[in-house]
């Protein structure tokens, strides 16, 4: 989709592979894609390959479910950050797994640790660590690696945000030991309780970017109002054959992580 891959997946599928690495010991990151991820990377060619580096690049907003079912890949459906959330948790709880929230604001991942202990009376927690706004140092870079690695998590929550939290996966993908990474930006103040979700009918109606919006407009506007126009601009190019997009195979960039 416009050189970005997209996995032909649903959630339980992705949590069936994800768990797979977990009990094979290998390392990988999780990117969660939708139109605001395939518009950055059309902006940023190493954006670009770090989405098409990870182990599973899901469909998050319905425009990749749609895009997908219109080129016969009927076994598509949503993973949507949140959703995976939830359908992981539970899983976790159940196989005993470790998790660790990385992101968020101010007391966000700890109180997201929390509630996923409330609901899922067997749910583990690794650790949680809020970074800072500004840039960690080389040292304070160390130090938080050496504690996610110490903690001996299975999932690594990371909540910063497109395109923030693929960058720090990407680039920390060699040195933390952890089995997978998952970026699922909102998903930390959706389940926190910060921030409200959109109703179910409005996510499955692919209208969930104007309720966001219309919620935060100040933060939003430019995302979704820029955005969105342009991805159909180009979409419409790709799908007319007016615009070749070509996917790039990840092995181009080097091995997966």
């Amino acid at each position: 989709m416009l050189g970005v891959g997209i996995s032909v997946i649903d959630v339980p599928t992705a949590v069936n592979t994800i768990d797979s690495w977990i009990t094979s010991k290998q390392r990988y990151y999780v990117c969660v894609t939708g139109v605001h991820g395939i518009m950055e990377a059309q902006r940023d060619e190493s954006f670009k390959r770090i989405l098409n580096m990870a182990g599973l690049n899901t469909p998050d907003g319905m425009p990749m479910v749609w895009l997908g079912r219109l080129h016969r890949h009927s076994e598509i459906d949503r993973v949507y950050g949140p959703d995976l959330m939830l359908a992981l948790c539970a899983h976790a709880a159940r196989k005993g797994y470790r998790s660790f929230f990385y992101g968020g604001g101010e007391g966000v991942a700890q109180e997201l640790a929390t509630r996923m202990r409330q609901r899922f009376p067997q749910f583990r927690v690794a650790g949680t660590y809020t970074p800072p706004f500004r840039q960690l140092t080389e040292a304070e870079d160390r130090e938080i690696v050496e504690r996610i690695n110490k903690s001996k998590a299975d999932i690594l929550w990371v909540g910063l945000g497109t395109a923030k939290q693929e960058r720090w996966m990407a680039l920390h993908a060699g040195r933390i030991e952890v089995p997978v990474m998952i970026g699922v930006g909102a998903a930390f103040d959706f389940h926190a309780g910060r921030v409200k979700q959109a109703p179910q009918w409005v996510q499955r109606s692919g209208m969930e970017w104007l309720y966001r919006l219309f919620k935060e407009p100040a933060r939003l506007w430019r995302r979704y109002l820029i955005n969105n126009p342009l991805f159909l601009f180009h979409i419409f190019q790709q799908l007319l054959g007016l615009k070749t997009y070509p996917l790039i195979p990840y092995t181009t960039y080097g091995r997966r992580v």
